[in-house]
């Protein structure tokens, strides 16, 4: 098994920041992310890493970025082509690194779903609605919607991200930006949804992230449909009426669920074979995605 990448240092970059998931450094006007092996759960990170998971979510990115780039820009300059001051890091960021341009964050995240899962299905519960859009009675767990819905949320650099209504969102960002946002979303996951589809992978919901350039145009950025920010379930074996096995980080969030944590910080670590099974599971998202192995 390769050696996982818990944390970066590279002495002649500047470090910017430090996420849950990515290191981010300044070069020039422009942003290195650098994706590590670190995993949160619960917006909480995970002490235990997983080998070869920030290539996926680069690698898995890039692709996403490039096929669905006829809907929106995107933010990356390179993901392969490190030179200059990055020249003697190359190897190290090799696989797992975007060169990106800079954007101002639009402070919401586009959350898009297509089935009823995670705190979807919790506001259901309680409510018969996801954030604040009234749903049909006496759908179920996992259940497909109708239409995909727009359920935005604040964007939390530490503790948890909490759901939002469009009007909240629309009051925040201003009700054109929002509408705007939410049909880049909707018309985003549609067509990863029927492309996935094809490959035997459903993608029961996502989040997106955009940012908005010098001339004020809208720009999407962050990461693409991965196993970080997406539900993916295998389609052969999706059943609705309950919880489904998935590609993504559901399998870590499941166990932590099973032995009890308050998912408060600190997160226990996970033990090896949820280690292997995860890490597993996040390759063959992106080897029947992409039709390629993982490079």
């Amino acid at each position: 098994m390769a050696a996982a990448i818990s944390q970066t240092s590279f002495a002649g970059l500047k470090l910017r920041g430090r996420g849950k998931v990515r290191d981010i450094y300044e070069v020039g006007n422009d942003l290195l992310i650098v994706a590590t092996d670190r995993l949160s759960a619960f917006d909480v990170v995970i002490p235990t890493p997983i080998p070869d998971k920030g290539k996926v979510l680069t690698q898995l990115s890039v692709f996403w970025f490039e096929k669905l780039h006829g809907i929106v820009p995107n933010h990356i300059l390179t993901a392969t082509d490190f030179t200059g001051d990055l020249a003697p890091y190359a190897t190290e960021l090799a696989g797992r690194s975007m060169l990106v341009k800079r954007t101002e964050p639009i402070p919401i995240e586009c959350v898009v779903r297509g089935y009823l899962s995670g705190s979807g299905w919790k506001d259901y519960q309680k409510t018969g609605k996801v954030c604040g859009i009234p749903l049909a009675a006496g759908l179920t767990e996992s259940a497909q919607l109708p239409e995909p819905i727009f359920t935005p949320s604040t964007k939390a650099t530490t503790g948890h991200d909490e759901n939002i209504s469009f009007e909240e969102a629309a009051t925040t960002i201003g009700e054109s930006l929002a509408l705007r946002l939410r049909d880049v979303s909707i018309e985003i996951y549609k067509r990863a949804a029927a492309y996935a589809a094809a490959r035997g992978i459903i993608i029961a919901d996502t989040k997106f992230e955009f940012g908005l350039g010098p001339g004020q145009e809208l720009i999407w950025i962050d990461e693409a449909l991965t196993p970080d920010s997406s539900r993916f379930w295998p389609a052969d074996e999706y059943v609705p009426g309950r919880a489904q096995p998935s590609f993504d980080k559901q399998y870590v969030r499941d166990y932590l669920e099973r032995i009890g944590w308050n998912k408060q910080p600190p997160a226990p670590a996970l033990p090896a074979e949820v280690v292997a099974a995860t890490r597993a599971r996040y390759r063959e998202a992106y080897e029947r995605i992409t039709g390629r192995p993982l490079d």
